[in-house]
């Protein structure tokens, strides 16, 4: 699968998800369940799993200039 068309297809997906009626509840309900807690939570996850993204993208950057 090329990256373009697997570009495309999580861009449908993400998409599709967004458009689930239960999604929709959910981040409409967000706001009035975020407390400092559940914040500081999730951007820890958020950074832990950009951090790890990263790592990942510079393990396939190496692997293709070898």
């Amino acid at each position: 699968m090329s990256i373009i068309r697997g570009a495309l297809t999580a861009a449908a997906l993400a998409r599709t998800v967004v458009a689930h009626p239960v999604v929709r509840a959910g981040i409409a309900a967000a706001p009035l369940l975020l407390t400092p807690k559940v914040k500081a939570a999730a951007k820890d996850a958020t950074l832990n799993t950009a951090y790890k993204a990263g790592q990942l993208a510079r393990k396939i950057v190496d692997a293709t200039k070898r």
